[in-house]
């Protein structure tokens, strides 16, 4: 077994400074990550699942036009007055909530030359720990421990450890793919390999990596050598490829829980639906119009009036 790294991971770093031309038109004037999810920004859901695995130190990997999340992360002492003039103590809670959730600072990319280069950019902030990376386009549900469980896979194997998801061989294509050794174990496997996006006759198995990343300090040196990959972008897929080439230890924790994926049109309305509908002050009256707009769909295949 190898040494654990003997600092365990203290800050997480979220790159946001993608152009969301999925949901276009809408993020023209609004960054992807700020829309809603019920009544929070998704992004938001991303920091508080930081906040509650303990790393309370955030770093947002920003580009142009995304000055708005710098703006949602600060405080608006105006609205907060306003609030508290008119006793609304549940609003105002909420505006302040998204500012003392953890500690946010910021970075320019400057230009987007893909994950891993948008990772490279958190090297001052990082330092020689271990830290985590969290995509904005997965939301976990608070319910499932998946960013604790990697912590703790990290903390007692060192190296690296990444999220890991089931996502049949048949959709493996659109992913980065993993191969891991015989004798791993369910839950948590050793990764021998990583592809990103392999045509699906040619991918190691079924294992799509997802958006969460438990990384040591040493990805860095390595990102800074790697040539651009798949569409011309520096990936950390292919960096991470590198460093298990040399010995680095990298392990998987297989995830089947609650994943939102708001980057997807249909996924995104599939979480705030889902998310919705468990609320005490919406679930209730979501549920029973839900029953009553499905009950009212016309029968699959007839005529249309």
């Amino acid at each position: 077994m190898s040494t654990p790294t003997p600092r365990a991971a203290r800050k997480a770093v979220i790159p946001v400074a993608g152009m969301g031309t999925r949901f276009l038109p809408a993020t023209k004037a609004v960054p992807k990550e700020l829309l809603p999810v019920v009544d929070r920004p998704a992004l938001q859901y991303i920091v508080e699942e930081a906040a509650r695995a303990g790393l309370a130190e955030v770093l947002m990997v920003t580009g142009r036009n995304k000055a708005a999340i710098e703006d949602f992360f600060d405080r608006t002492p105006e609205l907060e007055t306003a609030l508290e003039k008119k006793g609304d103590a549940g609003r105002l809670a909420a505006v302040q909530q998204s500012t003392d959730v953890a500690q946010v600072h910021f970075v320019r990319q400057g230009e987007a030359r893909g994950l891993g280069h948008a990772v490279l950019q958190a090297a001052a902030f990082v330092g020689d720990e271990p830290f985590a990376v969290l995509l904005g386009d997965d939301l976990i549900d608070a319910r499932d421990h998946l960013l604790e469980q990697m912590l703790a896979v990290q903390a007692e194997h060192g190296g690296s450890v990444i999220a890991l998801l089931d996502v049949g061989r048949e959709n493996i294509d659109k992913y980065g793919a993993v191969a891991i050794e015989e004798d791993s174990q369910q839950g948590v496997v050793t990764v021998t390999g990583l592809v990103e996006k392999p045509p699906v006759d040619e991918a190691p198995s079924s294992l799509a990596i997802i958006g969460r990343y438990v990384l040591a300090p040493e990805v860095f040196a390595v990102l800074r050598e790697t040539a651009p990959g798949r569409g011309g972008e520096i990936q950390l897929t292919d960096a991470l490829a590198t460093l298990v080439e040399r010995g680095h230890p990298l392990h998987g924790v297989v995830f089947d829980g609650r994943r939102y994926d708001t980057g997807d049109k249909l996924d995104y309305l599939k979480a705030v639906i889902r998310l919705a509908s468990e609320r005490e002050d919406l679930g209730p009256a979501l549920r029973s119009w839900l029953t009553e707009f499905v009950a009212d769909l016309p029968a699959e295949g007839a005529s249309q009036a």
